[in-house]
């Protein structure tokens, strides 16, 4: 299908004003392809033109879509991330511009290893809130996963003009000045190589063996050579782990976790190989989830799901048994222990991460959000509080923690602390939740 060809038909439609029209041969065109980047920017766009032409209740627009948030945001937690996708799509061509939306939109593709349909929508949460800062580090981290890194470092600039305090934002812009200014050297000195190199074929044979994106045909050739070699030494780890780069590359997943589960035989204790097979693992099970979706095939659906679930658990208890020391891969243990309601063995791995600078803040939320659901308010109360004095006051993760305080302190029967907690919502983002139906209920 000529992608490009249907996009000039869109772009002409919406020259036209023919907004709906547009976004439906958009919405065909991300049905065939989700991660097709030009037609998931192309469709933000236009959503936002047909908005801003339109006239109504904004009130009413949220409230015909809130069915479509809710499903998507129930879909993303059963792992079922191509119908999240569409079901944030569905509430978002009524409210194009609600940020939260739009960045559980990003999150729910870039789970979904479409990553360029996720820089889209992180580009336009850039256009329409440049102050947020979320939205912004989002959009640079994946310029960086597509390797536009200078634009990568553009956007984190942007974040930090957003919150100069923002610690992530600091850490990955540093990091990223240093990696291009190496870059730069090594590019000279490349440049300079080449000026000496006689043998033309071996300067495109060395420029192709480096280069990053290889076509599917450059990658086939490849595997190939890799799998000469491999007939030679059949117990060679590292070529099954390159044959399974190369598989991955040409999404042969099942052929590349395969060979991925041979290499872990001849090297039970690596964790590298662990998580590796963990993730593409995961991958197989989840594309399996999307296709009986797509299918209308619900009862395998539910039961790939909970294969998924069990299988995360058992892996990443495996994980953490070779890395004891990793607060990250604990901290997710614990989330995958809270879903299944193993909640003890969920406040235990939280509680050894609330230590760790880099986890720790969505530690102490998790460890908040199992005493919450556990009853102990008190401790649920005091874990938020330590969370929130770290937090900048104005991102999603101070937002939630503020929604749980608030409503902790209903529950407590203290309506004064209650709607101090949703006032400090309302003040940054009215659309949150069910926040301004909160303030009019304390109003």
């Amino acid at each position: 299908m000529d992608y490009a060809k249907h996009i000039q038909k869109a772009e002409e439609a919406a020259r036209r004003k023919n907004y709906d029209f547009a976004v439906e041969l958009y919405q065909q065109l991300l049905e065939l392809d989700a991660d097709q980047g030009d037609a998931r920017a192309g469709l933000r766009r236009v959503l936002k033109l047909r908005h801003e032409a339109k006239k109504g209740s904004r009130l009413l627009r949220a409230l015909s879509g809130a069915g479509p948030l809710a499903v998507a945001k129930t879909m993303r937690k059963a792992g079922r991330l191509d119908a999240a996708i569409k079901s944030a799509e569905q509430y978002l061509a009524s409210n194009p511009l609600d940020v939260d939306a739009n960045l559980f939109l990003g999150e729910a593709l870039e789970a979904g290893e479409y990553y360029k349909s996720a820089c889209a929508v992180y580009e336009f949460i850039a256009e329409i809130a440049p102050k947020n800062p979320e939205g912004l580090k989002r959009a640079g981290a994946m310029m960086y996963q597509l390797g536009e890194h200078e634009k990568a470092l553009d956007y984190y600039e942007r974040a930090l003009e957003a919150d100069p305090r923002d610690q992530d934002a600091l850490k990955q812009r540093k990091n990223l000045a240093a990696e291009t200014a190496l870059t730069k050297r090594r590019d000279d000195q490349v440049a300079h190589s080449r000026e000496q190199i006689k043998d033309k074929d071996t300067a495109r044979e060395l420029e192709r063996a480096t280069r990053l994106h290889k076509s599917d045909d450059e990658l086939r050739e490849d595997l190939e050579r890799l799998e000469a070699r491999y007939a030679e030494s059949p117990s060679d780890a590292d070529l099954m782990v390159a044959m399974a780069d190369v598989l991955e590359k040409l999404k042969e997943h099942e052929a590349a976790l395969d060979l991925v589960e041979r290499a872990c035989d001849y090297r039970k204790d690596s964790p590298e190989l662990a998580a590796r097979r963990r993730k593409l693992r995961e991958k197989v099970l989840k594309r399996g989830i999307a296709k009986a979706d797509r299918l209308g095939d619900t009862e395998k659906a539910n039961r790939l799901e909970q294969e998924l679930l069990a299988f995360q658990l058992e892996a990443l208890r495996e994980e953490v048994r070779l890395r004891p020391g990793d607060a990250a891969l604990r901290l997710e243990l614990g989330r995958g222990l809270a879903r299944t309601g193993e909640l003890d063995a969920a406040v235990a791995e939280f509680q050894r991460a609330v230590d760790d600078p880099r986890v720790g803040l969505d530690a102490l939320c998790q460890l908040g959000g199992a005493f919450q659901q556990k009853g102990f308010l008190d401790l649920a109360k005091k874990n938020y509080e330590r969370a929130l004095s770290g937090s900048s006051g104005t991102d999603a993760r101070s937002k939630e923690i503020l929604y749980n305080l608030g409503s902790i302190a209903e529950a407590e029967g203290q309506p004064d602390e209650a709607r101090a907690r949703f006032a400090r919502i309302f003040e940054i983002d009215i659309g949150y939740k069910d926040v301004a139906e909160k303030m009019e209920h304390y109003k």
